[in-house]
């Protein structure tokens, strides 16, 4: 049987090899659940970084499994990074981006690494283009968006090794003002959350909007809400 490694699996030793984290209590958020879907969520201060959030779904009895980890870097001028992964119906979706909230521009050498990951893995097919997003403008073109069926090693592997060049260009990020990088990320974060799309959207629909702003905004971003 194909064998996957997590996204927490990934991540976590990823980042512990060099940073300290030191995990967040997210009380009654940390799992919640309504109409047959629950949402599992981890999140973490990174030493000389910023925010790390893990997040797990299922539904449908198992069917539908999803994971999704955001390292949003407040610390050191690095782009933000989301690693998503799906699994509905025997179909997996692998989602690596990198997105611009940086104060200065990224270097190029850091770019051009992820560069050769993604094409390491061209084998594994791209997933169909979707309607243009406001945030398509900030995305960096190493970025990828895989979609197939029995290809679950070759499709992890794909985000270790983006993970890993990811995390080596955290090394050699200058450091920033925190409180500059913190507003880029904010402004991300509040409106990827006010554009809606469909994670968004069923969050908000499933457990309101208060609850919707915590789990996107605070646990996902580290942006601080008010209670």
């Amino acid at each position: 049987m194909a064998k996957r490694t997590t996204l927490r699996d990934s991540v976590i030793p990823a980042l512990e090899h060099t940073y300290e984290l030191q995990q967040e209590d997210l009380g009654a958020d940390a799992r919640l659940s309504a109409k047959g879907m629950t949402f599992e969520t981890e999140s973490w201060a990174v030493s000389g970084v910023g925010h790390l959030c893990v997040m797990r779904m299922k539904a449908f009895f198992g069917l539908m499994r999803m994971e999704t980890a955001v390292i949003a870097p407040t610390c050191v001028n690095a782009p933000l990074c989301n690693l998503d992964w799906v699994k509905a119906f025997g179909t997996e979706v692998q989602i690596a981006e990198v997105y611009d909230t940086q104060l200065q521009p990224w270097p190029a050498e850091c770019l051009e690494a992820l560069e050769s990951v993604r094409a390491q893995y061209a084998d594994v097919p791209d997933a169909p283009a979707g309607d243009p997003r406001w945030y398509d403008d900030v995305l960096y073109p190493c970025s990828f968006h895989k979609k197939a069926k029995g290809m679950t090693e070759r499709m992890s592997h794909a985000s270790v090794d983006f993970l890993a060049g990811y995390v080596a260009s955290l090394a050699s990020a200058p450091a920033c003002d925190r409180e500059q990088k913190a507003a880029k990320v904010q402004a991300f974060a509040e409106r990827l959350f006010d554009e809606g799309g469909p994670a968004v959207d069923q969050v908000t629909k499933l457990f309101g909007d208060r609850t919707a702003k915590r789990l996107i905004l605070r646990h996902m971003y580290g942006v601080r809400v008010p209670e």
